[in-house]
């Protein structure tokens, strides 16, 4: 055989593997999906069954909402609607006039904010060593930090109210302050221990080549990769803390230092009574702070519940 007849054959072979004439690939078609009943079935109601938690946790806002600005007359009706017929700001005006809620609020914001950043300091180097040194003590420290969030209020408030009487930290701002981020770590702890584990060692490892310590690895390398992880924790921190009613309620007497939720019930009458129009727009007010705090910062809560749940 020539040389021209073997380069003939070589270019139709070309040809025939490349699909066509002037060498252009021979494109394959995607073969379809096709989603069975059953599929679909339960793709409808798993978006039904979302839907309907949705509007679960929707209609109670949903009716403050509405309720807050009702005139007296649409609240004594005994047809209620959902959008008010006359609406007004009223209701506003006599909740301020009635209770202080400018300093109440303040007094949440200041204890709510100082706590959930105190327990971020003390829970971040501590979920490092549980995460990072695993042995049988950090196990059952572990152990206990999950079994503590079982305990309920009652059984430690006795017991609370005598040590912070005995620091004399009772009324005051700095006891309450205390008892919010002890009471908010275990749950720091559990979560930063997860964002902790999803931190590649190498990374820490490489560091440790170059001559950084513990600490320095800590602060330099791992703490801005918990950056999601410890906004979402400082934030469930928070809101615990900012609609936290039982603790203020006993170790808080003096007006000026109450909290925003315990200043809610004096709304209430000696008979159980309540003033509905402002109390829901005072509601209402308390309930903003943590719906904005959520809409601001939503993106890095879902990337640190993300980081949480990714395991070495």
């Amino acid at each position: 055989m020539s040389t021209g007849e073997r380069t003939g054959d070589s270019r139709r072979r070309d040809t025939r593997r490349s699909g066509g004439r002037g060498g252009t690939p021979r494109r394959h078609a995607t073969p379809r999906r096709h989603t069975s009943p059953r599929h679909t079935a339960t793709r409808a109601g798993q978006y039904a069954a979302l839907l309907g938690y949705l509007v679960f946790l929707a209609f109670p806002f949903l009716w403050l909402l509405s309720t807050a600005f009702k005139p007296p007359r649409e609240l004594g009706s005994i047809h209620p609607t959902w959008i008010p017929e006359a609406p007004t700001l009223d209701n506003f005006r006599q909740a301020f006039a009635q209770q202080p809620l400018s300093g109440a609020a303040g007094n949440s914001l200041l204890a709510a904010a100082v706590s959930a950043l105190l327990a971020i300091l003390l829970a971040t180097p501590t979920a490092y060593v549980l995460a990072r040194f695993r042995n049988r003590l950090s196990r059952a420290a572990t152990g206990w930090v999950v079994i503590s969030q079982a305990f309920p209020l009652v059984l430690v408030i006795i017991p609370l109210f005598l040590i912070l009487k005995g620091l004399h930290l009772v009324d005051s701002r700095i006891g309450l302050i205390m008892v919010y981020a002890v009471w908010s770590l275990p749950f720091a702890l559990w979560m930063l221990t997860g964002y902790v584990r999803a931190v590649p060692r190498e990374l820490e490892e490489a560091a440790a080549v170059d001559g950084a310590g513990r600490f320095r690895t800590l602060v330099s390398v791992t703490a801005p990769l918990l950056a999601p992880g410890i906004v979402a924790t400082a934030l469930f921190a928070f809101i615990t803390a900012w609609n936290e009613f039982f603790f203020a309620l006993v170790l808080l007497k003096s007006p000026e230092k109450q909290t925003l939720p315990v200043v809610l019930t004096h709304f209430l009458g000696a008979e159980g009574v309540a003033d509905l129009g402002p109390l829901a727009a005072a509601a209402l007010l308390a309930t903003l702070p943590s719906l904005l705090l959520f809409a601001v910062i939503q993106r890095r809560i879902t990337g640190g519940m993300l980081a949480g749940a990714v395991k070495n």
